[in-house]
């Protein structure tokens, strides 16, 4: 019999690419696995997506987001 743990620690897979969809063009990222991430890195979304130069997460912005205000 496989127990499965509960809360299992995420890992990459190769060639999967995690989607985050944000409402800014200014955004942070740590990799978002606490302790195991990578330091915090701000990312300014300059057309409508970038990528995280740690982790490789994209961030797309919603094209329903409102009005940009972050300086």
């Amino acid at each position: 019999m496989l127990i499965q743990p509960t809360n299992p620690t995420p890992k990459p897979r190769l060639g999967h690419v995690e989607t985050v969809i944000v409402q800014t063009h200014r955004i942070s990222c740590d990799g978002g696995l606490g302790a195991l991430g990578h330091p915090r890195v701000w990312l300014k979304i300059g057309g409508h997506q970038t990528f995280c130069p740690y982790c490789s997460r994209l961030f797309v912005v919603d094209p329903n987001a409102g009005p940009d205000t972050s300086h």
